[in-house]
Protein backbone atom coordinates (compact mmCIF):
# COMPACT_ATOMS: atom_id res chain seq x y z
CA UNK A 1 0.00 0.00 0.00
CA UNK A 2 1.29 3.79 -0.67
CA UNK A 3 2.00 5.76 1.89
CA UNK A 4 -0.73 7.31 2.78
CA UNK A 5 -0.96 11.27 4.53
CA UNK A 6 -4.79 12.58 5.51
CA UNK A 7 -4.88 16.21 5.87
CA UNK A 8 -8.10 17.66 6.96
CA UNK A 9 -9.74 20.93 8.40
CA UNK A 10 -12.54 20.83 11.02
CA UNK A 11 -14.62 23.35 12.46
CA UNK A 12 -17.53 21.60 14.25
CA UNK A 13 -15.52 17.53 14.63
CA UNK A 14 -17.76 16.39 11.63
CA UNK A 15 -14.71 16.20 9.37
CA UNK A 16 -12.34 15.26 11.96
CA UNK A 17 -14.36 12.30 12.46
CA UNK A 18 -14.61 11.10 9.02
CA UNK A 19 -10.41 11.54 8.49
CA UNK A 20 -10.58 9.60 11.65
CA UNK A 21 -13.29 6.91 10.37
CA UNK A 22 -11.30 6.76 6.80
CA UNK A 23 -7.68 6.56 8.71
CA UNK A 24 -9.21 3.50 10.62
CA UNK A 25 -10.78 1.63 8.12
CA UNK A 26 -7.41 1.78 6.11
CA UNK A 27 -5.16 1.34 9.04
CA UNK A 28 -3.55 4.55 8.90
CA UNK A 29 -1.58 5.64 11.87
CA UNK A 30 -2.42 8.56 13.89
CA UNK A 31 0.85 10.08 12.83
CA UNK A 32 -0.30 10.05 9.49
CA UNK A 33 -3.11 12.53 10.47
CA UNK A 34 -2.79 15.91 9.66
CA UNK A 35 -5.39 18.89 11.45
CA UNK A 36 -4.52 21.26 8.50
CA UNK A 37 -4.70 23.86 11.69
CA UNK A 38 -1.65 23.34 12.81
CA UNK A 39 -0.17 21.75 9.64
CA UNK A 40 2.28 22.55 7.38
CA UNK A 41 2.18 21.78 4.01
CA UNK A 42 5.70 20.66 3.31
CA UNK A 43 4.26 17.53 5.30
CA UNK A 44 2.43 16.10 2.35
CA UNK A 45 5.96 15.97 0.43
CA UNK A 46 6.47 12.56 2.42
CA UNK A 47 3.00 11.09 1.15
CA UNK A 48 2.52 9.28 -2.48
CA UNK A 49 -1.22 9.56 -1.70
CA UNK A 50 -3.15 12.60 0.14
CA UNK A 51 -6.55 12.58 1.51
CA UNK A 52 -7.89 16.03 1.93
CA UNK A 53 -10.88 16.59 3.82
CA UNK A 54 -12.60 20.16 4.25
CA UNK A 55 -16.71 20.89 5.02
CA UNK A 56 -17.93 24.18 2.77
CA UNK A 57 -19.62 26.24 4.88
CA UNK A 58 -21.49 29.56 4.46
CA UNK A 59 -22.59 29.78 0.81
CA UNK A 60 -19.59 27.50 -0.98
CA UNK A 61 -16.63 28.49 1.93
CA UNK A 62 -13.86 26.66 2.49
CA UNK A 63 -13.07 25.49 6.44
CA UNK A 64 -11.01 28.68 7.74
CA UNK A 65 -7.67 26.41 8.46
CA UNK A 66 -7.88 24.93 4.71
CA UNK A 67 -7.21 28.90 3.45
CA UNK A 68 -3.49 28.82 4.16
CA UNK A 69 -3.00 25.77 4.13
CA UNK A 70 -4.47 25.31 0.58
CA UNK A 71 -2.52 28.32 -0.58
CA UNK A 72 0.87 26.48 0.54
CA UNK A 73 0.09 23.34 -0.55
CA UNK A 74 -0.73 24.76 -4.09
CA UNK A 75 2.79 26.47 -4.06
CA UNK A 76 4.13 22.47 -3.83
CA UNK A 77 5.39 20.26 -6.64
CA UNK A 78 2.76 17.18 -6.34
CA UNK A 79 3.88 15.52 -9.35
CA UNK A 80 3.48 11.64 -8.57
CA UNK A 81 1.48 12.07 -6.00
CA UNK A 82 -2.61 10.58 -6.03
CA UNK A 83 -4.97 13.20 -4.00
CA UNK A 84 -8.36 12.07 -3.22
CA UNK A 85 -10.57 14.67 -1.45
CA UNK A 86 -13.51 14.30 0.36
CA UNK A 87 -16.13 17.07 1.78
CA UNK A 88 -18.56 17.87 4.22
CA UNK A 89 -21.83 19.91 3.09
CA UNK A 90 -25.85 20.24 4.08
CA UNK A 91 -27.52 19.67 0.42
CA UNK A 92 -30.97 21.21 2.41
CA UNK A 93 -30.37 24.46 3.68
CA UNK A 94 -26.96 25.03 1.73
CA UNK A 95 -28.21 23.26 -1.50
CA UNK A 96 -26.49 25.47 -4.01
CA UNK A 97 -23.05 25.27 -2.79
CA UNK A 98 -23.71 21.74 -2.11
CA UNK A 99 -19.15 20.35 -1.13
CA UNK A 100 -18.06 23.67 -3.02
CA UNK A 101 -14.92 23.19 -0.86
CA UNK A 102 -14.26 19.78 -2.71
CA UNK A 103 -14.23 21.70 -5.86
CA UNK A 104 -12.25 24.41 -4.92
CA UNK A 105 -9.55 22.39 -3.16
CA UNK A 106 -9.41 20.43 -6.55
CA UNK A 107 -9.12 23.40 -8.52
CA UNK A 108 -6.70 24.74 -6.80
CA UNK A 109 -4.32 21.86 -6.92
CA UNK A 110 -4.99 21.30 -10.40
CA UNK A 111 -1.38 22.95 -11.76
CA UNK A 112 0.31 21.24 -9.09
CA UNK A 113 1.25 17.91 -11.30
CA UNK A 114 -0.89 15.65 -9.30
CA UNK A 115 -3.39 13.13 -10.01
CA UNK A 116 -6.91 12.77 -8.62
CA UNK A 117 -8.88 9.94 -8.05
CA UNK A 118 -12.07 9.22 -6.16
CA UNK A 119 -14.50 10.22 -8.38
CA UNK A 120 -18.20 10.08 -7.47
CA UNK A 121 -21.70 9.69 -9.31
CA UNK A 122 -23.86 12.64 -8.28
CA UNK A 123 -26.60 10.25 -8.37
CA UNK A 124 -28.67 9.22 -5.02
CA UNK A 125 -27.76 12.96 -3.60
CA UNK A 126 -29.57 15.72 -3.02
CA UNK A 127 -29.03 19.47 -3.60
CA UNK A 128 -29.02 22.08 -6.17
CA UNK A 129 -25.54 22.70 -7.46
CA UNK A 130 -22.36 22.00 -6.37
CA UNK A 131 -18.80 23.40 -7.59
CA UNK A 132 -17.62 19.84 -7.07
CA UNK A 133 -19.64 18.59 -10.16
CA UNK A 134 -18.05 18.07 -13.16
CA UNK A 135 -19.29 15.68 -16.05
CA UNK A 136 -22.13 14.21 -13.63
CA UNK A 137 -19.95 13.35 -11.24
CA UNK A 138 -18.69 14.49 -7.89
CA UNK A 139 -14.20 15.16 -7.86
CA UNK A 140 -14.44 13.59 -4.86
CA UNK A 141 -16.74 12.16 -1.92
CA UNK A 142 -19.69 14.24 -0.62
CA UNK A 143 -20.89 13.76 2.46
CA UNK A 144 -24.28 15.33 4.13
CA UNK A 145 -24.35 14.05 7.53
CA UNK A 146 -26.56 17.19 8.52
CA UNK A 147 -29.47 15.61 6.49
CA UNK A 148 -28.28 11.68 5.81
CA UNK A 149 -26.03 10.57 8.57
CA UNK A 150 -26.84 6.99 7.87
CA UNK A 151 -25.18 7.36 4.78
CA UNK A 152 -22.10 8.71 5.92
CA UNK A 153 -20.16 5.39 6.74
CA UNK A 154 -21.58 3.38 3.61
CA UNK A 155 -20.53 6.09 1.29
CA UNK A 156 -17.23 6.11 2.67
CA UNK A 157 -16.27 2.21 2.63
CA UNK A 158 -17.54 2.48 -1.14
CA UNK A 159 -15.33 5.48 -1.52
CA UNK A 160 -12.33 3.32 -0.36
CA UNK A 161 -13.52 -0.03 -2.32
CA UNK A 162 -13.07 2.22 -5.24
CA UNK A 163 -9.55 3.80 -4.34
CA UNK A 164 -8.49 0.41 -3.84
CA UNK A 165 -6.66 0.41 -6.85
CA UNK A 166 -5.00 3.55 -6.19
CA UNK A 167 -3.68 2.96 -3.29
CA UNK A 168 -2.24 -0.53 -3.81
Amino acid sequence: MKKIGIFYGSTTGTTSAVAEAIAAKLGVGKEHLHDVARGNAAAADGYEFLILGSSTWGVGDLQDDWYDFLAALAKRNLAGKTVAIFGCGDGSSFGSSFCDAVGIIHDDLQPTGCRFAGAVPDAGYSYDESRALQDGQFVGLPLDDVNEPELTDSRVTAWLSALAPDLA
